[in-house]
């Protein structure tokens, strides 16, 4: 081992440390190894942002706009709500037509988007089913993953490790569904395994009956009357400081059975008007007595009572595209820019209910929301928030609506022959919606997840540096060593358990892209030494990078519901595991008989 080996292997190990402690956000992580090398001399400036002109990278921009586009339209909202309205008589039945649906779409579009569409359909059939949301979230997750390997398209690591894998002379690109010959093995197993074994390990981590008694809030919602004599008769909130003095939030002021939701701060008070308000028991107590008002501690508020006249109580899932991800409530100013409320937040398996405006937000923090039916309405709009629960199972008949799904089926099947590359489909079909108007200029530029485009250019140098540096080959002849411990005929066997091992391994403490970028030379090299065909070796490291099950933090997906389920990190490693040795064995076995040593 020289030196360059191990400064490269130490930037690595440090990389992965950052990606492990989440101390940056992942870009960022990526951006600093990239940094690092292109510092030290490993990469030249062209080199160093070859990742940004990839078509790999430039291919999954365009199916994020393509997805987005398809995603406009409802389609998929009103096929699953409609099929699941004929399998009412049929729990099991309508479950599994569900997952296999959601996969299914996953091969065709980016499963992080199916992810966020599918979201609140999950929770509506929750609802209808009478289960705890949390039983069906993590099943959606590993559907829209499975689903995801189905196609070269169905996620992003695909187009990536072919993108690697065609940068080596003599190979032959992975085709668009040469993926579905052990995909659709592995997705009857998965989807087996999520109808039968997953509901009994998971718990049931959230209520379907109230917001208010899922998030725990009877303590944190009350009533107050503001009685004679009190300090705020003729004054406003405002003028009183309710909210800086006391840290309680007024939501709604009743007055003569009227609800007063607009301009709450600024509306002068009277003797007998009653304020909804949010806040703790100890500072309810210290306002009572210093604004001389009346505590109805008996009338803790519900989510039927909240409910009331033109308003509702949802939860939102902050998207990490979003503006708000970084800032506090109070910063971004969310009650007058939103005109709701926050009541609460989800974020990995806890509820956060006291001082909420100052703290800083996170990518798929989950908010309880309360305010009027239309400024709700207008959240998912913008893109900053998912709202879950609600559902609007109709096709949007908008001018040419049809046409999104034409051409991306249309570009998909002419990939799938070979007549043209994925990137010219999606291209043309990217400007063809452009042309005409279905997505404008500024929708597209929205839908594309640009951390995972700057995640994605900024690792793929990695793939240069290890071969360059000779890295890729000595931990390849490190891993050669131990094959040749056994017999020549298990070598191959025990080289394909390996590299699906360390792989699955890794994405679950990384990036699945960050992985796929190191393996995929590793897979290569190892190979290439003992004289093995490298094909079935680097679809090992397609599969296993995307079998992200054990961690919340291996997978988007996994992070997307982590919130919304109320789940905690070990409720993933109880159902995960399993699932990922199964598959683990499943490939050992199944993948030598598709793709040849």
């Amino acid at each position: 081992m020289n030196i360059d080996i191990i400064i490269v292997l130490s930037i690595l190990f440090l990389g992965f440390i950052l990606f492990l402690l989440e101390y940056f956000t992942i870009d960022v992580t990526a951006l600093i190894i990239l940094s690092c090398f292109f510092g030290l001399g490993y990469l030249t400036p062209s080199e160093a942002v070859s990742g940004f002109s990839n078509p790999a990278v430039i291919t999954i921009g365009l199916l994020f706009i393509l997805s987005s586009a398809i995603q406009k339209t409802g389609l998929l909202e009103y096929l699953v709500v409609t099929i699941n309205r004929l399998l009412q008589s049929s729990r099991g039945l309508g479950m599994a037509v569900y997952y296999f649906t959601v996969s299914i779409a996953s091969a065709l579009i980016n499963n992080t988007a199916i992810v966020a569409i599918f979201m609140p359909v999950t929770i509506r059939l929750a609802h209808r089913y009478q289960i705890s949301p949390s039983k069906m979230l993590i099943p959606l997750s590993y559907a829209a993953i499975l689903g995801g390997t189905l196609t070269l398209v169905g996620t992003s690591t695909n187009l990536l490790v072919n993108s690697i894998y065609m940068s080596y002379e003599g190979v032959e690109p992975l085709g668009m569904f040469e993926f579905f010959r052990y995909g659709i093995i592995i997705l009857i197993i998965g989807t087996i395994y999520l109808l039968i074994v997953a509901p009994k390990l998971i718990p049931s981590r959230t209520v379907t009956s109230s917001l208010t008694k899922s998030y725990h809030l009877g303590g944190y919602l009350t009533e107050m009357r503001i009685k004679k004599g009190s300090a705020l008769v003729g004054k406003s909130c405002l003028d009183r400081s309710i909210n800086h003095n006391y840290d309680v939030t007024v939501l709604d002021i009743i007055r003569d059975k009227n609800h007063i939701v607009n301009n709450i701060r600024r509306t002068i008070l009277k003797e007998g008007d009653i304020l909804f308000v949010r806040g703790t028991l100890e500072n309810f107590i210290r306002m009572k007595e210093v604004e001389s008002i009346t505590l109805l501690t008996d009338e803790k508020l519900t989510q039927a009572e909240l409910e009331q006249e033109d308003n509702e109580l949802v939860e939102c899932l902050l998207t990490d595209d979003s503006d708000l991800v970084g800032k506090s409530l109070m910063s971004t100013n969310f009650r007058q820019v939103f005109g709701a409320f926050i009541l609460a937040i989800r974020r990995e398996g806890d509820i956060i209910r006291k001082k909420i405006a100052h703290m800083q937000l996170h990518a798929f923090d989950t908010l309880l929301v309360y305010g009027p039916a239309k400024k709700i309405s207008t959240l998912s709009d913008r893109g900053d928030f998912i709202v879950l629960g609600k559902v609007e199972a109709r096709l949007q008949k908008d001018r040419f609506w049809w046409v999104s799904i034409y051409v991306v089926l249309i570009s998909i099947f002419f990939a799938s022959i070979g007549y043209v590359p994925i990137l010219k489909g999606a291209f043309i079909s990217v400007v063809i919606l452009l042309c005409l108007k279905i997505i404008t200029a500024q929708e597209s530029y929205q839908s594309i997840h640009w951390q995972v485009i700057i995640l994605i250019a900024a690792l793929i140098p990695i793939g240069i540096v290890l071969q360059s540096t000779g890295t890729a080959d000595w931990i390849g002849n490190n891993i050669s060593r131990f094959i040749y411990l056994f017999s020549i005929s298990w070598q191959p066997y025990v080289l394909l358990a390996t590299i699906y091992f360390i792989t699955m391994i890794l994405t679950e403490i990384s990036s699945n892209v960050a992985t796929a970028i190191i393996m995929v030379p590793i897979a290569i090299s190892v190979s290439g030494q003992i004289g093995l065909e490298s094909r079935p070796f680097v679809f090992a490291v397609a599969f296993a990078a995307s079998a992200s099950f054990i961690t919340p933090i291996g997978y988007q997906t996994n992070l997307m519901v982590y919130g919304p389920g109320g789940y905690k990190f070990s409720d993933y490693i109880r159902v995960g595991l399993p699932l990922s040795l199964l598959l683990f064995l499943t490939a050992v076995i199944i993948l030598p008989n598709i793709w040849s040593f």
